[in-house]
């Protein structure tokens, strides 16, 4: 199979993704949610006209000229209005909040009006009608589209859907990503290793991005390189009701990559294998029913970095979310080399000098190590065929963060 350009294989992979069916969960359970139809407001807010300062409930006839002495006849609190009528030459005790009572058409505060004793007060400050008061209806009305379809529930959101009453919201299901690592070599964290093993540290990486893009993660843990142990994972993730499988390693052209094998054999339809990028060549793609297969490469560095080009936009695509890479001009701190027919991501140090972005690659890009993608902030894009190119070149930048 020929060597897929990115962009092409990441249109392959996008093709029919679409959100996932929507469920309706608890307001405290929806935070980071995307929505999956627009929210109604149940009521109108406020349900009356309140007043927005402590003072005074009058008619603005009685304070026109100042001072004006008034009778104060009652009080006003949030959730205990005032059940009379102001009239003439009266007042009423209010507070933030409360209903304006009836008859009051304006709220003096508090700063602009002498207690003086017996039930009187005078008001100091002459106010307009209308003053200090937020009307029926001001920040929404029953009825009203209060939110839209894919809006994500962030706290004012989440705030304003509780004003407008509502206990539940229909929103986009996470998709869930069943996380399979494979190999004699790996072992998990933590554990003693043989002179021929290593740690496998992928899953992890992998894990915390699809949560960054609003999805479940599954870790099934590690299967050796038996294909009966592969099954048994891939079974897991299947029942588990997964929307991605993820493998890692495995899903190249080894005797002992055994992925692609074992997937095509339960019936996986294979879209793509090779993508012509650096790292992450042996990326694979396809599909196995409903379920979508993604075999990342066993090194670290190309599986997080396939992970970022192709993963987390499939997971925001499914979870209904809007997903952009944050792809930056800048210039080049260091000179490069001419490019091949692969698209390279190369990691780089990516600061701002004088008001201009400069990408300083690292001199060593080897795809096993992770302690430069972790120094990283960004990837310099290559493109394929790329002439070599000097200190201070124009160059895209892939920001990591």
């Amino acid at each position: 199979m020929a060597l897929l350009p990115v962009a092409e294989a990441l249109e392959r992979l996008l093709e029919d993704a679409a959100p996932l069916q929507a469920e309706s969960v608890s307001l405290m359970d929806a935070a980071d949610r995307v929505l999956s139809e627009p929210l109604m407001a149940l009521r109108t807010q406020p349900p009356f006209n309140a007043s927005a300062m402590d003072g005074y409930a009058v008619r603005a006839d009685d304070v026109a000229p100042v001072p004006a002495r008034l009778s104060v006849i009652g009080m006003a609190a949030a959730g205990r209005g005032f059940a009379g009528t102001v009239g003439p030459a009266q007042a009423v005790r209010i507070f933030t909040g409360a209903p304006l009572p009836a008859g009051a058409d304006t709220v003096v505060i508090q700063e602009n009006v002498r207690d003086l004793g017996g039930g009187m007060v005078e008001v100091t400050v002459s106010t307009v009608e209308g003053r200090n008061i937020r009307r029926l209806g001001l920040d929404f009305s029953q009825g009203d589209v209060l939110l839209e379809k894919g809006r994500l529930l962030d706290p004012a959101a989440l705030s304003l859907a509780a004003s407008a009453n509502h206990q539940q919201v229909s929103v986009v299901k996470r998709p869930l990503v069943a996380i399979i690592a494979t190999g004699d070599e790996l072992l998990p964290p933590g554990s003693d290793l043989g002179p021929d093993q290593i740690i496998s540290s992928n899953a992890y990486g992998i894990a915390a991005a699809a949560r960054s893009v609003g999805a479940s993660a599954l870790d099934l843990g590690i299967a050796p390189d038996r294909k009966e142990a592969i099954a048994a994972l891939v079974k897991k993730a299947v029942d588990a009701g997964a929307d991605v499988i993820v493998t890692l390693g495995g899903a190249s052209v080894g005797d002992h990559d055994l992925v692609h094998d074992e997937l095509t054999g339960e019936g996986m339809a294979l879209d793509f294998w090779k993508i012509a990028m650096r790292p992450g060549k042996p990326l694979m793609f396809g599909r196995l029913g409903g379920i979508r297969c993604l075999g990342l490469p066993g090194n670290p560095v190309a599986s997080l970095v396939c992970t970022q080009l192709f993963l987390k936009p499939l997971l925001a695509r499914l979870g209904g979310r809007a997903f952009r890479q944050n792809l930056r001009q800048a210039r080049l701190g260091a000179a490069m080399p001419a490019n091949d027919l692969r698209q390279d991501y190369v990691r780089a140090v990516v600061k701002e000098e004088a008001g201009t972005l400069e990408a300083t690659p690292f001199s060593i890009q080897d795809s096993s190590m992770l302690r430069i993608l972790a120094d990283a902030n960004g990837l310099i894009v290559r493109e394929p065929f790329a002439a070599a190119a000097t200190a201070g070149a124009a160059c895209s930048v892939l920001m990591l963060r």
